[in-house]
C-alpha cells in the first residue's frame, strides 16, 4: 500500500482524508494544516494523525496529496518533489503557468509521478460518452453555482470554468488559436461571471459560461460533431447521444426522419450509454495509485493541468 499524507484539512481536504482512509490502495499516514486549531479539531473528531510541520508529514509518506489554497500549491509541491515524493495536486495546478512549468520540470528530473485533481474527467456521465466524442466542431458549456464564499479568492475562471477548460482540451485534438472573453465582478474583487470563446486551429469553437452568483446550480456541456450531438450533465450525472444516419428507403412508423433543402434524408436515433455511478474523487485518487504502482502515465498529468491553467490565464488576461 502507498503511504499517503494530505496537506490541507479544509472542506475538500477532509473529503480526501476520508476517502484515502477507506481506500485499499493507500495507507493514510496523516495530515498537515496551517490552521493549528482546525487541525487539532479534525484530529480529535476523526482520529487522523496531525503532523505539526509540512516537512515532517512529507518525510513520513510516499505520496503527498496537496489540497491547500491555490497560492500555496507551488511551495508545497516543491517541498514534496525535493524529497522524492509523488504528488497529487488539486486544481488549478498552481497560481501561475510559470510555477506549473517549473513543477513539471522538477517532477521529470526526480522520476516521480504527478496528477492534477481535475475531477470531472472521472464524472460517470463524461466517462460514459467520452469514446463517442470524435472531432467536435462546436462545444457549449454552462457551469453555474449559487454563491459560496469559499473559492472567491480566485476569479470564477479558476474556481469553476477551469473544469470545463480541461474537459474541452482533453477531447479537442488541436492547438488553441485564439481566446476572447469578458468577465464581471459583482460580489467579489475578481470576476464572478465570465464568458469565453476558444477557437482552435482545426476550426472547433468552444463557448464557455461560468457564474458563481446564480440562483441555481448547473453543469452542462454540449458537443456538436458531424452527424452527432452529445450532451453531458455533470451535475445530474446524465448524458444523451443523438446521432444521424442515412434514412432507410422506407422509414418505419416510429422513425424520426429529417429532410434538408437538397432533399437528403437523415434518420435521427438515440444511442444513450449506461452511466455507472461512482465516487469520482476516490477514482481519481485510486487511478493515481495505479499509475504509481505500475509506473504508467496518470489520467490527468501535470502537463494537462498546466495547459488548462494556460488557457484559463489567457481568458483572465482578457478582462
Amino acid at each position: 500500500m502507498i503511504k499517503a499524507g494530505v496537506l490541507g484539512a479544509g472542506h475538500l481536504g477532509k473529503i480526501h482524508l476520508r476517502l484515502l482512509s477507506q481506500s485499499d490502495k493507500y495507507e493514510l499516514v496523516g495530515f498537515y494544516d496551517a490552521d493549528e486549531a482546525n487541525a487539532k479539531k479534525v484530529e480529535a473528531e476523526f482520529g487522523y494523525k496531525y503532523f505539526n510541520t509540512i516537512d515532517a508529514l512529507i518525510a513520513a509518506v510516499d505520496m503527498v496529496d496537496i489540497v491547500t489554497p491555490t497560492l500555496s500549491h507551488y511551495d508545497c509541491a516543491k517541498k514534496a518533489i525535493a524529497q522524492g515524493k509523488h504528488i497529487f495536486i488539486e486544481k488549478p495546478i498552481t497560481n501561475t503557468v510559470e510555477e506549473a512549468e517549473e513543477i513539471r520540470e522538477l517532477l521529470s528530473h526526480h522520476n516521480i509521478r504527478g496528477q492534477v485533481g481535475h475531477v470531472e474527467r472521472f464524472n460517470p456521465a463524461f466517462i460514459a460518452v467520452k469514446d463517442k466524442i470524435e472531432n467536435p466542431m462546436f462545444i457549449e458549456t454552462h457551469r453555474l453555482a449559487e454563491f459560496n464564499p469559499r473559492g472567491t479568492d480566485v476569479p470564477v475562471v479558476l474556481d469553476l470554468m477551469i473544469h470545463d477548460i480541461d474537459i474541452i482540451l482533453s477531447v479537442v485534438k488541436s492547438k488553441v488559436k485564439s481566446v476572447s472573453a469578458s468577465g464581471v465582478s459583482v460580489i467579489s474583487d475578481t470576476p464572478d461571471i465570465a464568458n469565453a470563446r476558444i477557437e482552435f486551429e482545426n476550426g472547433c469553437v468552444a463557448n464557455l459560461t461560468a457564474s458563481r452568483i446564480s440562483l441555481k446550480n448547473m453543469r452542462k456541456t454540449r458537443f456538436f460533431q458531424r452527424d452527432a450531438y452529445i450532451s453531458v450533465d455533470f451535475l445530474e450525472k446524465k448524458c444523451e447521444v443523438v446521432k444521424m444516419k442515412d434514412a432507410p428507403e422506407i422509414p418505419g412508423d416510429f422513425d424520426m426522419v429529417l429532410q434538408n433543402a437538397e432533399g437528403v434524408k437523415k434518420q435521427i436515433y438515440f444511442d444513450n450509454p449506461d452511466v455507472t455511478d461512482n465516487n469520482a474523487i476516490l477514482d481519481e485518487l485510486e487511478t493515481f495509485a495505479d499509475a504509481i504502482n505500475n509506473n504508467t502515465t496518470p489520467v490527468v498529468t501535470l502537463h494537462d493541468g498546466t495547459e488548462a491553467l494556460r488557457v484559463a490565464t489567457m481568458i483572465i488576461n482578457q478582462f
